[in-house]
């Protein structure tokens, strides 16, 4: 590198993140070009990730603070780059800026109804639908999987491939359990546990960890739904047939012992 070159390359001394755009979860620092002074400050928020690559690699992690950068605070990187102790030159390196705070009220459905086996009437299809809150938990495995090359990351760029992985780990969640469709709308707090227990892992394959997930709404077709209320109408007639069974044979005796009672 000649003197001019070196005289007109810009160096960067503080790196942070101070956008505030809703819904991007993780951006990557500009560098146009430019090299990190050795010794610069690196800025990380509260709700806030920073890390540091080297060739497509994940190497140093940061959470909330501020940070001298040098060989002692990256570790990795200076491993992967071969740095000696006394390495005192600028650098490259790409750095990605996470926003690691809770994405709340986040909506979640069946496009198409998922076809689940109901131990009482034997194979239904049923629709359902909620919200849910989620954050980043594991950057390094958010980034490799739904990040990458890419400048910056939305919600709304992840979040189709995030209702799959939900609505798939429903459906097989759906299909072990044996549970009644009655029993699921009856009680849908357990059943929205349920659910999230078993959506924890799909999303975390994606480096993101659930914070909340609630089923609002349960429904079958209306076809099924008319076949369902009939069935539960003649479920109740046949439990007042019994109870008026029940009312008379408790009668018998009290009018045996008073032969008035009778008429």
């Amino acid at each position: 590198m000649g003197i001019l070159d070196f005289i007109s390359k810009q160096f960067i001394d503080v790196i942070q993140w101070t956008a505030d755009e809703p819904g991007v979860l993780a951006s990557r620092f500009p560098m146009s070009g430019m090299e990190i002074q050795n010794g610069a400050q690196l800025v990380v928020r509260e709700t806030q990730k920073a890390a540091f690559f080297n060739e497509g690699k994940i190497a140093d992690i940061f959470g909330p603070g501020t940070y001298t950068l040098n060989t002692q605070t990256l570790p990795v990187l200076t491993y992967l780059k071969n740095w000696d102790k006394f390495f005192e030159s600028p650098f490259k390196s790409d750095v990605y800026f996470f926003d690691t705070k809770d994405q709340i009220d986040r909506k979640w459905g069946t496009t198409q109804p998922l076809t689940v086996r109901d131990k009482e009437y034997g194979p239904i299809r049923l629709r359902a639908f909620g919200n849910y809150a989620y954050a980043i938990g594991d950057v390094g495995v958010f980034w490799s999987r739904l990040v990458g090359t890419a400048e910056r990351s939305t919600s709304e760029m992840i979040e189709g491939q995030l209702r799959g992985a939900i609505l798939t780990a429903i459906a097989s969640k759906l299909g072990q359990s044996n549970i009644a469709f009655i029993d699921m709308a009856a009680n849908q707090e357990t059943f929205s546990q349920q659910l999230a227990e078993a959506i924890g892992p799909a999303l975390q394959a994606y480096g993101i960890d659930v914070k909340s997930f609630y089923v609002q709404s349960l429904s079958l077709p209306e076809e099924l739904q008319r076949v369902l209320d009939k069935v539960s109408s003649m479920n109740m007639l046949g439990d007042l047939n019994r109870y008026a069974q029940f009312q008379t044979a408790e009668s018998i005796p009290i009018a045996a012992e008073n032969p008035g009672g009778l008429a």
